[in-house]
């Protein structure tokens, strides 16, 4: 409802009868028991609607009262006719007193299987009809009638009086119906007219059509959400919006009230579970509550307050009580590390999300049961996602609900009007307008959700100067959330690039991809992927066509194609300042499969393992770009003495103990190069890993610093350091994460964990050099001088090995019965780097003395001309493979490019460009298994 009518509302109903404790499922008015249809899929859920009594969770759980009565279940329904020309007139006179011819089972819409109706023609115009019973128990209270969601123009009628208009199928209203009532049975007639793209109407929309197919779907009319009837005081509150700071631990609320409330106050008392925490006083203004040593919300903790809100007369009576909750969470945008990223309270974190239509194949808009509900949101958390995008729909209040103790980010959209058509009246454009307020209106209290949404690829835009203004004006209208002004801007029927919000926003089938954030706006993927995997029997389109932007073959192929994207975009967070994404799809909706489950919620294509930890490390790396010290994971460094007198030493491990010692050769430099990864026990520090003894890290024990493998227990924490600025001027201390205050540190030729004793020689001690490039560059130790091939790991391609031809390299099929000089051409002596001995270059068997170098990014065969450039370009650094498989290759002369296979040639990419140089599987295409010599 808009807050601007709800004292005007009052105000009508002065002549009031006074009616009046709680009842959960009002007796349904007709005789006739209403049959859901056969859905063309069903869901887990299906067979647990109750026809008596579907949904019957309270339906407002941001502001609670104990009384309230459903009105789900039986109503009778009309579908009146149309003329001869097809037209119906949406003013048509409301049949009251009148039985109406069918069944309905709301809050099903008609076009749903759960409905009972499950029609899709002539639905332009319906009327519903049902009586109720006010329990006695309400006596002496106003008696509010809610509706949670009609689409899309609804007239209410109560005992043959008009109660209420609204227009908007997304957003709630209410009206106080106490005048109408009687003392017995009650009668409601809702009248809803529903053309959706027809008729010129160009209401909001979002995906639905009256001709579903491809990416557009079945639509959505009537009640489809709750309604209900809840009994207020004369005198009470509308609603409360509530405003976290987590700067000074305090709350600002602000409550909204009906009726007279001359003389009144508003008493808050934030509450942790049911301690009361803080407490204030205020007016009907902004007033803050404290809420001491408050536990911040977030994904990884979604803490919720309470808030309970009571009104008060003068004399200090409470009239009015009601429960609210809110999340301690901050959102807002920080250069970090020269980057402007988004951040959840400080801090940057990646959004990793899916776009979610909130379809159903038994209910469409409407879930069967809040169980099913709250089952997409639970599988998100359980996939690893941190958010998710609500896609041009709004949910029931329970979603968000479900969102915000489940801990999930949503970004919110506001559905569109109908797309690919920019001709709007004033008329069309300020009703949008207004419905987009009322949307942003009814989630002020959720602490989940962070960014709004407008406009989506064009659809419905009608000029670029309006986006603007739109935009800035929502922006205005919440300042509390990011403002993504158009999501997909490059895409379709965009107008361009507005310039304006906090978010720059890219479409890309199937990516990744990202552009460049700028000084004002982050960079975000807002869709991509669309990884397609048929599943038969569990697949329904209502035209007969299926659609995917990329095929799979198997689930295998999906889970390595989609973690490969996941990996791509940690690359690109790096590379190009990517700060989020949004993965197409959670499910799989009527025609399109390109959904990680199936429509029907019965079979999860991708395996749950696997994409939570390329989630994990995706979203464990962004934290990273937090850390006071940057350190980019993955990399080699090495930790040099910095006390004077003693830098030429550095930090190295011998017999399993940590020392410093003066480095000279291989093995020495390998003992003193640590590969950097994300703090085992904190994403926000750090830990070490050996190079020449994977999977042993620097740790302490009883004060000693020294290489172990993890043993459980405390060794992440053990394991896990903090960089600090340098104790002394210059260079990084890095302090225990289980033992604040205390360092890693050298004393003579051993290291400790110390406790800073604040002397100016323990602040040389614990402050290192971390020296880049270390040491021993390369991460992955591979033999010298032995020979060896390098296979393909791209899914579908791993038959195909590097081979040089015509003095460029190439990928091809090998096998067994290959040529001779195929099998040769496909083997390299692995030999120390000619530019830095830690490093390798590929020396052709078949050609000595000529070996692969890159120059204008391809990768040739070429005799070594002693040049310093040529040494170069023919040395590559060897890491963990970039796929999460194999080995990968990083040129020394231009770091973060690697050897990468596309289209069969082989160049240097890294992923910022086009071509062979695009982001999309540059994780895979840069990974190589060194396998055997096919000529030994």
């Amino acid at each position: 409802m808009r807050r601007s009518v709800v004292r005007p509302l009052v105000a009508r109903a002065l002549a009031a009868l006074t009616v009046g404790a709680s009842v959960l499922v009002a007796t349904a008015a007709p005789a006739a028991a209403v049959v859901p249809k056969t859905p063309p899929l069903s869901t887990p859920w299906t067979s647990q609607v109750s026809t008596t009594n579907p949904l019957p969770e309270y339906p407002r759980p941001q502001m609670t009262r104990p009384d309230w009565q459903s009105l789900n279940g039986e109503w009778q329904f009309l579908n009146p006719a149309t003329d001869s020309a097809g037209n119906v007139n949406r003013n048509a006179a409301p049949p009251i007193g009148q039985t109406l011819p069918e069944r309905i089972l709301v809050p099903y819409p008609v076009e749903s299987a759960l409905s009972g109706i499950m029609r899709n023609d002539n639905r332009d115009l319906m009327f519903y009809r049902r009586t109720f019973t006010v329990p006695a128990g309400w006596a002496g209270r106003r008696v509010q009638l809610h509706f949670g969601a009609v689409d899309y123009e609804a007239t209410v009628w109560v005992n043959g009086t008009q109660v209420a208009t609204h227009k908007g199928g997304y957003d709630r209203f209410e009206v106080d119906v106490t005048p109408q009532l009687n003392g017995g049975a009650n009668e409601i007639v809702v009248r809803v007219y529903d053309p959706t793209d027809g008729r010129g109407e160009k209401q909001p929309i979002g995906k639905q059509t009256n001709n579903p197919s491809g990416i557009f779907y079945t639509p959505v009319s009537g009640i489809w959400q709750t309604v209900w009837l809840e009994p207020t005081p004369v005198s009470s509150i509308y609603s409360v919006d509530i405003y976290p700071n987590i700067t000074d631990n305090t709350v600002r609320v602000r409550v909204f009230t009906r009726g007279n409330v001359s003389g009144h106050s508003v008493f808050a008392e934030s509450m942790a579970g049911t301690t009361v925490v803080g407490t204030a006083t205020g007016a009907f203004t902004d007033f803050t509550v404290p809420v001491p040593n408050a536990r911040r919300w977030s994904p990884d903790d979604p803490y919720l307050y309470n808030l309970r809100v009571s009104l008060r007369t003068g004399a200090g009576a409470t009239v009015d009580q009601v429960t609210s909750y809110f999340g301690m969470r901050e959102i807002g945008t920080k250069l970090v590390d020269g980057v402007l990223r988004p951040t959840l309270n400080g801090e940057f974190v990646f959004q990793a999300g899916t776009l979610d239509q909130g379809y159903w194949p038994d209910g469409l808009y409407t879930a069967p049961t809040d169980a099913a509900l709250q089952s997409d949101l639970q599988k998100h958390k359980d996939l690893g996602f941190n958010m998710v995008r609500k896609h041009i729909k709004v949910e029931p209040a329970r979603w968000y609900y479900h969102a915000d103790r489940l801990g999930l980010l949503v970004w919110q959209d506001i559905p569109s009007t109908p797309p690919f058509d920019a001709n709007r009246t004033a008329a069309q454009i300020a009703e949008f307008e207004t419905e987009a307020r009322e949307i942003i209106d009814e989630h002020r209290f959720s602490p989940a959700v962070v960014t709004y949404v407008p406009f989506n690829e064009g659809w419905g835009e009608w000029n670029l100067a309006d986006t603007q203004r739109v935009t800035r004006d929502l922006e205005a209208y919440d300042p509390t959330r990011l403002m993504n002004p158009h999501s997909g801007y490059n895409c379709c029927a965009s107008k361009g690039d507005p310039g304006t919000g906090d978010i720059i926003d890219w479409h890309i089938y199937t990516g990744p991809d990202a552009p460049r954030p700028s000084a004002t706006r982050v960079s975000i993927l807002g869709e991509f992927g669309g990884l397609g995997l048929r599943t038969p029997g569990h697949e329904y389109s209502p035209d007969g066509q299926f659609f995917a932007y990329e095929q799979m073959s198997s689930a295998a192929q999906l889970n390595d194609r989609f973690t490969g994207m996941i990996r791509d975009s940690q690359r690109l967070m790096t590379s190009k300042g990517l700060s989020g994404f949004v993965y197409t799809e959670i499910t799989d909706v009527e025609g399109e499969y390109n959904g990680l489950l199936t429509y029907d919620r019965q079979i999860q294509k991708v395996d749950t393992a696997q994409v939570r930890a390329a989630l994990t490390e995706l979203i464990r790396a962004s934290r990273n770009q937090n850390a006071a010290v940057p350190l980019t994971l993955g990399h080699v460094r090495s930790f040099q003495v910095t006390t004077a007198g003693h830098t030429d030493r550095y930090l190295r491990h011998s017999d399993s103990f940590a020392r410093t010692d003066v480095i000279s050769g291989d093995s020495a430099r390998q003992d003193a190069s640590f590969r950097t990864v994300a703090g085992l026990a904190d994403p926000r520090c750090h830990s070490f890993e050996s190079v020449n003894f994977p999977g042993r890290y620097l740790r302490h024990a009883s004060g000693r610093v020294r290489i172990d493998a993890n043993t459980g227990g405390s060794f992440a924490a053990d394991a896990t350091w903090c960089g600090r600025p340098g104790l002394a001027a210059g260079g990084t201390s890095f302090e225990s994460f289980n033992y604040p205050g205390s360092y890693l540190r050298h004393q003579s030729d051993l290291v400790h964990l110390a406790a800073n004793d604040g002397s100016a020689l323990f602040a040389a001690d614990a402050t290192w050099n971390v020296t880049n490039p270390a040491l021993w560059r390369s991460s992955v130790l591979l033999p010298y001088d032995v020979r060896r091939s390098l296979q393909v790991t791209t899914w579908g391609f791993t038959d195909r090995y590097l081979r040089h031809a015509d003095s460029l390299g190439w990928t091809e099929p090998v096998t067994a019965g290959s040529s001779t000089l195929l099998k040769a051409d496909a083997t390299f002596t692995l030999r120390h780097g000619l530019a830095d001995p830690s490093c390798y270059t590929f020396e052709s068997v078949n050609f000595p003395g000529q070996y692969l170098r890159h120059a204008s990014s391809r990768i040739r065969l070429a005799a070594n001309d002693g040049s310093a450039l040529f040494a170069g370009d023919a040395t590559f650094c060897a890491r963990p493979g970039l796929g999460g498989t194999g080995v990968t290759f990083e040129s020394i002369n231009f770091p973060g490019s690697f050897l990468r296979h596309f289209d069969a040639q082989v160049s240097i990419a890294s992923g910022a460009g086009t071509g062979f140089d695009r982001p999309m599987t540059l994780s895979a295409d840069s990974s190589w298994t060194v396998a055997n010599p096919w000529t030994p």
